[in-house]
């Protein structure tokens, strides 16, 4: 692994060190990017998956948790500053690189942050390596994509994947799906809770993400369903049995009803300790200093 800082500035980080590595798979580079700000024990924020992915919507979290621990937020392979090149993005990148960049950046068990579908990713890291993670917070957890949420066949879905990665209807297709006033349609939906702070920079700022060479790869596979780690929701629920890392799960009251759904199905699950506070799917970004305030005293105590 080598590590070195980042020379060129970014515009989507937590407002701290900004550094990269480099890591293979299946013998393509791509350079991952990640950020360190506060001192203290490690913690590590994973940003949820969707079009507009960036570790920059952990911002919020980082600089009220910065005072007690030193913050690690990444941004995953495809998405964010991180290489977003032309791969078939599947659950199995995300599992090879999380447990490599956890056993290489950290030297001990880790506390984490996931929000959204990252939580999935983390439960199975956790199941299958129980000494990476010394706590985990998991906000707002999903693990099914937005098509098959909606009730699109998996197979229709793929077809769908593969003519947003083709090289012109596909970038039509894409940025069809990334105009402002969509992104905001879809913020509304199901994201954010007060419209207010959906403002025009805040849209704009996101659809600069969006923007960027090979964006549309990742973001085509998380929408399609491509990279939902399970497939149902017993399996999703299979991964917290028998855990043995201490799990929070941080609800938001105004989530979208089927994943609602599966938010409360865990938080019924025996060991697992829950929280209900306001917010959707975006309720780490828009409602931080009141999922910071909930979660901080789980932290921070010793396990």
């Amino acid at each position: 692994m080598s590590t070195h800082l980042l020379s060129s500035p970014t515009n989507f980080g937590i407002g701290g060190v900004v550094k990269e590595l480099s890591w293979n798979w299946e013998n393509q580079q791509l350079r991952i990017v990640y950020e360190t700000i506060g001192n203290g024990s490690p913690l590590l924020l994973l940003p949820a998956f969707s079009t507009v992915s960036t570790r920059e919507e952990m911002s919020g979290i980082a600089r009220l948790l910065a005072p007690y621990f030193q913050i690690v937020a990444v941004d995953w392979p495809g998405f964010g500053d991180s290489s977003r090149l032309p791969v078939n993005y599947e659950p199995a990148i995300y599992e090879d690189f999380l447990e490599y960049f956890v056993t290489s950046v950290f030297n001990s068990p880790v506390a984490v942050v996931a929000a959204g579908h990252s939580a999935a990713y983390v439960l199975k890291l956790a199941r299958k390596n129980s000494s990476v993670f010394s706590r985990l917070v998991i906000v707002a957890p999903t693990w099914r994509g937005p098509l098959p949420t909606m009730g699109v066949d998996r197979q229709l879905a793929g077809v769908f994947r593969e003519i947003v990665r083709s090289p012109i209807v596909g970038q039509v297709l894409y940025k069809l799906n990334t105009v402002p006033s969509f992104l905001s349609f879809m913020y509304r939906r199901h994201v954010y809770v007060d419209a207010a702070k959906l403002t025009p920079s805040f849209i704009k700022h996101k659809w600069q993400n969006t923007q960027q060479p090979g964006a549309r790869f990742a973001p085509a596979a998380f929408v399609t369903g491509n990279l939902d780690a399970v497939h149902n929701q017993a399996d999703f629920l299979a991964l917290v049995q028998d855990l043995s890392v201490p799990l929070l799960v941080v609800i938001g009251e105004s989530s979208p009803s089927k994943s609602r759904a599966d938010m409360d199905a865990l938080a019924g699950l025996s060991g697992v300790q829950t929280a209900i506070l306001p917010g959707s799917l975006g309720m780490h970004e828009e409602y931080p200093e009141a999922v910071t305030e909930m979660i901080l005293p789980f932290l921070r105590t010793a396990s």
